[in-house]
């Protein structure tokens, strides 16, 4: 079964640093497009950033643009998400999703496989 699992997660204060990973299973990582999410306490789950398939494309929200940055290494089988210059706007629960080739999408219903998510919490 396909599988992906968050980790890295934690509290931190801001300006702070964090870095993200999803691990996956049952799937060739280098087949996918794979993107994070993220969903705060009464809001719905929104798009960060995306990598396509071998790395080479990326894509961000306005909101972590210059701050978030997401890589893959597909030897591992993992994807990250290297987070800076933390804000409390930035507390939610992430989530790592996949979707098959390359898409260039920003839409939680164009992705295929989701994780269980892990929280980050900034504190002022």
């Amino acid at each position: 079964q396909v599988q992906l699992v968050e980790s890295g997660g934690g509290l931190v204060q801001a300006g702070g640093s964090l870095r993200l990973s999803c691990a996956a299973s049952g799937l060739p990582l280098s087949m996918y497009t794979m993107g994070w999410f993220r969903q705060a306490p009464g809001k719905e789950r929104a798009f960060v950033t995306l990598i396509s398939m071998s790395g080479g494309s990326t894509d961000y929200a306005d909101s972590v643009k210059g701050r978030f940055t997401v890589s893959r290494d597909n030897a591992k089988n993992t994807v990250y998400l290297q987070m800076n210059s933390l804000k409390p706007e930035d507390t939610a629960v992430y989530y790592c999703a996949a979707v098959k080739g390359w898409r260039r999408l920003r839409q939680v219903n164009d992705y295929d496989y989701w994780g269980q998510g892990t929280q980050v919490t900034v504190s002022s």
